[in-house]
């Protein structure tokens, strides 16, 4: 069990949890003056986390 590779794949889905959630925000936005804040963080973490898991699950070396 190779610690790097589950944390990878824990980055991985925190990453896409957070670019679903931003797009959630995105489209059930309503009003004159929407929530630009929210959705460009959750945006950028998202999309941050989701690299570096990705990233992290594949240059990891499987070790018996």
């Amino acid at each position: 069990m190779n610690l790097k590779r589950i944390f990878g794949a824990l980055l991985t889905f925190l990453g896409a949890g957070s670019l679903i959630y931003a797009a959630v925000l995105f489209v059930n936005e309503t009003g004159e003056t929407p929530n630009v804040k929210a959705l460009v963080i959750y945006g950028i973490l998202g999309l941050i986390f989701f690299v570096a898991g990705i990233s992290l699950v594949r240059t990891t070396k499987d070790e018996s």
